[in-house]
Order: structure tokens, then sequence, then C-alpha cells
């Protein structure tokens, strides 16, 4: 039995980590030459708690259960994870009301410990809070994480249970014949599958109608941010929310899981082809910086490192699209809006679980292990274990990025598990993301890949073909 999941990003990252408990063959194609390098990377990283979402909407159901599986979930898979909850601020009688409303939805969600606060008791948990505020809507359950960090680990784990990631392999076609999935095509050859995932993100659309399948229209949808670097200590605890408006949560002030300060994003609905805009602009981050000092006035801009867009995909009809369809052995995993990164294990297990293993007759395998080891960091040994590493590595005693303090041991473990561009370094190790953004280090990363890949520096990606850092050699 061979199933085929289109997209690696959180989602299909997930889904093949679920799969894989099967004896099948899993295989995962993606157009990029990373995991989670599109949606998954370019986010807000909070885990929701499940207030913000309309009662019997898919997204309330998975949303919930979704939060409550990220603990053990970051435990088996060792990445970033903390609950540091969130609070939604009212500033008049109007946004009051919304709250209240909120509060309901939660309680008809099933979110334990939702609790409404007065202006004086926002203030007293966020001195930071714009002193204007008179309620707010705490929810403890909201959590933070590096949504990348979650895509790398589920497929390292799904890989290390047979899993294999086809990456830079864009799926063109879908073979339908009997009213069931037959195979594939790639620009690299033509796969005979018994079943397909679309976990395609902003381009789920375009593969459900690869298959005959009416979807949706996904509507890339941009959202520009502005991240700060470490504040100080704990400029604010939790993650903060203006209230809602129709179209977005709006712009947040977020703690981020590494100690700095994100805020954003706006929400911008592009036309449907332009799922690859990712610009920024002078208004959207203007934008930005305004909503941000509604929340909270204080912050320290003069601490800002870089501004960037992603982009959210939004279905025509505002939910998730889950489950199975017409075609048999095709599966969407679709319409992945917010909140999609905290829905996504729940998703990825009941897909696993409830749909695809019954319908297809699949039998877990007694050799799944759940665990896996994350690239140790230096930044993180006590002096002792560093010198424990370095004796044993001393590629463990060469700092490669000083602002992050990341060692050339761990840039080529990364090289190891799968990154082939200087992004894949970046977002599995931190090296050229901190204060400098990357000047001091590129250059050497650059060799490392190059070095470590076999290649000339010129063949040496930003993040995939296109983005080439040297355009040729300039001397023998």
């Amino acid at each position: 039995m061979r199933i085929a999941i289109i997209g690696a990003g959180v989602g299909g990252s997930l889904i093949a980590r679920e799969l894989s408990r099967y004896d099948a063959e899993i295989i995962v194609f993606d157009r990029e030459v990373d995991v989670g390098f599109v949606v998954t990377k370019a986010n807000s990283g909070i885990i929701h708690a499940g207030f913000h979402d309309e009662p019997g909407t898919l997204r309330a159901r998975f949303c919930v259960l979704g939060n409550a599986l990220y603990p053990e979930l970051a435990e088996e898979l060792e990445f970033s994870f903390r609950r540091i909850g969130a609070l939604v601020l009212a500033f008049n009688i109007a946004e009051e009301k919304t709250l209240k409303r909120l509060w309901e939805q939660g309680e008809a969600n099933g979110v334990p410990d939702l609790a409404l606060l007065s202006g004086e008791e926002v203030l007293a948990e966020e001195p930071e809070v714009n002193p204007a505020v008179r309620a707010g809507l705490f929810a403890p359950m909201v959590g933070i994480t590096a949504p990348w960090e979650v895509a790398q680990a589920a497929a390292e784990n799904a890989q290390d249970n047979g899993a294999e990631f086809h990456l830079g392999e864009e799926v063109l076609g879908i073979e339908i014949k009997g009213g069931r999935v037959q195979a594939l095509r790639t620009q690299k050859g033509r796969y005979l599958v018994d079943a397909i995932v679309n976990a395609a993100g902003l381009f789920a659309d375009r593969i459900s109608e690869m298959a005959g399948i009416p979807f949706p229209t996904i509507v890339p949808r941009r959202g520009e941010y502005v991240l700060l670097d470490q504040p100080g200590v704990n400029f604010v605890h939790s993650v903060l929310f203006p209230t809602p408006s129709p179209v977005s949560k709006g712009i947040l002030v977020i703690p981020t899981i590494d100690g700095g300060l994100l805020l954003g994003p706006t929400a911008e609905d592009l036309p449907p082809a332009e799922k690859e805009a990712t610009e920024t602009s002078s208004q959207g981050i203007s934008q930005v910086v305004r909503g941000a000092q509604k929340l909270a006035p204080k912050i320290p801009l003069t601490r800002a490192l870089k501004t960037f867009a992603g982009l959210r995909p939004e279905p025509a009809n505002g939910d998730f699209v889950v489950g199975p369809t017409k075609v048999r052995g095709f599966y969407q995993a679709g319409g992945m809006r917010s909140p999609g990164l905290t829905a996504a294990p729940a998703i990825a297990q009941f897909l696993a679980y409830e749909v695809i293993a019954p319908e297809l007759g699949l039998q877990k395998k007694a050799s799944f292990n759940p665990k896996r080891a994350r690239i140790p960091r230096a930044a993180e040994l006590s002096e002792g274990e560093w010198e424990k590493f370095i004796r044993e590595d001393p590629r463990w005693g060469r700092i490669v990025c000083f602002c992050n303090t990341v060692t050339e041991a761990e840039i080529v473990e990364a090289i190891r598990r799968g990154a082939r561009s200087l992004d894949g370094v970046k977002f599995r190790t931190r090296a050229g993301f901190g204060r400098c953004q990357g000047s001091f280090c590129t250059a050497k990363i650059l060799a490392i890949l190059a070095r470590e890949l076999g290649v000339g520096p010129e063949e040496i990606t930003l993040r995939g073909p296109g983005s080439e850092m040297i355009l040729g050699r300039v001397r023998p």
C-alpha cells in the first residue's frame, strides 16, 4: 500500500508521521527544497485556545483537540513549546461585548479556564498594556512554538519510521481511473499510488482540481510582521490580542519562543493567483506598528531586527476542508487557515486513525518509534557539557554564529538531517537568526554547506533554485 502526501508543511509532515505508524509506504512530495518553507515558516507561532472559532466549525473542533496534544507531542519530538497564556483586550463598551461573545464561544467549544478580567486586573498581570484598557479575556491554554521546528521534527520522525520525502519535486498531475486514485506525476516521473492526501497549503485548490474534485478557492491572505530582538526580561508575559474584526484576529504582540517579540500580522487578501507575493510594504509595516502600540504603547521599536510577510491559505468557505472525497483514495487536509498550526496534530490523527487506516485496511506496526532527538544547542549547554562535546568533536568548539552561539558541529548536523540551503540551516540551528541577521556568519555557513554537500559555493542557495548567493566565479 503506497500513500502519497502532497505538501511538507506542518500539516503534511504531521500526517506523514501518523501514517508511518502503519504498514504502508509513505511518500511526501513538496515543490520546495525543505520542509515547512512556505506557510509554516512565516506565521505567528501561536497555539490557539479555540475561543476565536465559531462553534460547530472544523476550526473550533480541531483547534481545541490540537491544543491539548501539543505538550506530549513537544516532549516526544523535542521541539520548543510553552504555554504562556493570552489576553484579548477591550478599550470600549462595544469591545467589552465582543469579549463576552468570545468567552461564550470558548465555553461552547470546551476551552478550559477562560476568565473575564477588569482593566485593573489586566494591568496587574501585564503592566506594559495600554492603561486605557477596560477589560480583558484571559486564556491560559494559549501557547507559543516555532512552527518550522514542529514540521522538521515531525518529518524527521516520519523518516526514521520509513517515510520518504521527495523535496524539490512538484506534483504536476493526478491520474484517476474508475473513481479511484491511480498515480501522480511530477517533473521527475510517474508514481503509482493507492491514496493521496492533499496537504498542499496555498495550492490545495489546484491539487484538488487535478483530481477533478471541487474545492473552495484559496485566497492568499498576506500578513506583514515586525520582529524585535530580545527587548528585556518579560516585556510582556502573554500573547496580546485586540478584539477581532470579521476579517482577522488583528495585530498582535507575541513573545517568541526564543525571547524576542513579534508584532503583526496584517490581513490583506490578494487575488487567488498571487500565491507567492510575500513582499512587505511601508503601509503594512506602519499598520503593524500602530496596531501593536495600541495594545502596548512602550514597545521598544529600536530593537527591530527585520520585517517580513507570510501568506495564509484562506478558503472561500472560511473553514478547513478535511476528510475523504468522492474519489476513492483521495483525502483532503486543506484550507488550513488560522488556527491551522494548532489544529494540525489533531487533523493528522483524525485522518490517519479514523479515515485512512480503516478505509485502506492498514495495520499498525510494532516497530514505530514516537521519539525524535533534536540537534543539541551549544547555547543551552553547561560549561562542562560543552567541554565534553568538544572533546568528542572539535567542531563543537568552532563558533560560526556568534549572535546565537551556533557551532560548526550544529551546522554539519543540520546538513546531515536534510538542510540544503542557507535557510535550511537557519531554521534548524538559528544561525543567521540573530542581531546581525547573518551579516557575520552567512559566508561561513555557505562554505560549510559547499564542503559538506561536495558542490561549488555558487551552487548554494538561500532557499532553493533561483536564490543562488554567488552568481559565478570571478577568479580561478
